[in-house]
């Protein structure tokens, strides 16, 4: 992935995002989803900003299906910030870099 924006899989979900100190926002993506690569970019770009306050991880919705199905995943792209390992904020669909940095404030305040 990046320095900023890395893979977790149904395996490392738990300890990555739900035991997290910090509020985690997870990019539920497939590698067939145009809008979802269309998207990286924009979280890569958030997530530097926040580096040290918050993290970013993607998780592969075909090849993590059981934490996709967990959370009800229907449509991808689907990002969910987690704050104490609780959702606290979802988008599906694409959306803006101005509107992600205003879901990690959230999360952050």
């Amino acid at each position: 992935m990046s320095d900023y924006l890395v893979e977790v899989t149904d395996d490392t979900f738990e300890q990555e995002v739900l035991k997290s100190d910090k509020p985690v926002l997870v990019d539920f993506w497939a590698e067939w989803c145009r809008p979802c690569k269309q998207l990286t970019p924009l979280i890569e770009a958030v997530a530097e900003k926040y580096d040290g306050k918050a993290k970013f991880l993607k998780l592969n919705v075909d090849d993590s299906n059981l934490t996709g199905q967990r959370y009800g995943i229907k449509g991808i792209p689907t990002l969910i910030v987690f704050k104490n390992g609780a959702e606290s904020e979802r988008v599906v669909g694409t959306t803006s870099k101005e509107n992600i940095s205003r879901m990690i404030d959230r999360a952050l305040g």
